[in-house]
């Protein structure tokens, strides 16, 4: 992650998920308070008031941060292990940092980068790896290294080991599957719990796997859409982040409809994007809070 000076060094969040009973937001509110922090933001979800789970994000501001961040954790360890908290501080002075993954197809590569030059992706792209070499001339242009690393099954091991080296050489936080067209294997995903996110072209659960819009088209759907979600070693079924959809009709051949999906993809990913950068989701099983 990379620093950043620009009037965010008193900022910062606070993600929580716990065994849910009375009191817990009193105790985190009072903590703050104690550190004169002020909230600005807080979001919270209960999955059952009697025997559930808890879920709140908290976004506060605190003068001299900087030097009171140390001491302010040391001290929310004791509450955490009274109240059996999951929790994650996150301070936004430091900017997540980003590897996107692509193959041919660049609509998703492009809308991510066109957010990214907008300033409206709140990160820093640090690679762009493909297994083709099409995107070679857009990332480039706009000085951001990119590796053209073919891959298949026969390669897969070493292709792998190379994409986890530049991932700890550039200091990656997310991985960005921006129509990444291959299988990633249990070691390579395990690797990255939880900050590898996909795009499929598909309404989850409905046609998991490839050639979507061509199985869409051949069922006759009415409504076809786009998955967000985060990578798992089951294919395509990981905890769903943003998904959407549009309605189409008879008239509409295979290609039609996977150039309609292609816009609802780009839609989708940059959304899911976007709220894992502003640490508005906690994971919980295989589904997902997303605080929006």
């Amino acid at each position: 992650m990379g620093n950043l000076s620009n009037g965010l060094e008193n900022r910062a969040r606070l993600l929580v998920k716990c065994p849910d009973k009375p009191g817990i937001v009193s105790v985190l509110s009072s903590f703050l308070h104690s550190h004169n922090a002020n909230i600005i933001e807080s979001s919270q979800f209960s999955t059952d008031p009697v025997n559930g789970t808890f879920f709140i994000r908290i976004e506060y501001h605190c003068d001299y941060l900087q030097e009171k961040a140390a001491d302010m954790e040391l001290e929310f360890k004791g509450i955490a292990k009274n109240y059996q908290m999951d929790y994650h501080f996150y301070y936004l002075n430091i900017r997540q940092r980003s590897a996107i993954f692509v193959s041919k197809e660049t609509h998703c590569l492009l809308e991510l980068l066109w957010e990214w030059q907008n300033g409206d992706l709140d990160t820093d792209i640090a690679l762009v790896i493909s297994n083709h070499e099409t995107a070679s001339p857009m990332v480039e242009a706009l000085g951001i290294p990119f590796f053209y690393i073919p891959a298949n099954k026969d390669i897969r091991k070493q292709v792998e080991e190379e994409q986890i080296r530049l991932m700890e050489k550039y200091k990656v936080d997310v991985l960005i599957l921006a129509r990444y067209m291959q299988i990633l294997t249990p070691d390579f995903v395990n690797h990255f719990k939880n900050r590898i996110i996909n795009i499929h072209h598909s309404f989850l659960p409905a046609f998991i796997g490839a050639g979507p819009y061509e199985r869409a088209f051949a069922r006759g759907v009415k409504l076809i859409g786009a998955t967000s979600h985060y990578v798992t070693n089951d294919l395509d079924e990981g905890p769903i982040i943003e998904q959407d959809v549009e309605r189409v009709d008879h008239r509409d051949n295979a290609a039609q409809l996977k150039k309609i999906g292609a816009k609802i993809e780009r839609r989708v990913l940059v959304k899911a994007v976007k709220w894992h950068l502003e640490n508005r989701i906690i994971v919980e099983g295989n589904k997902t809070i997303v605080f929006h």
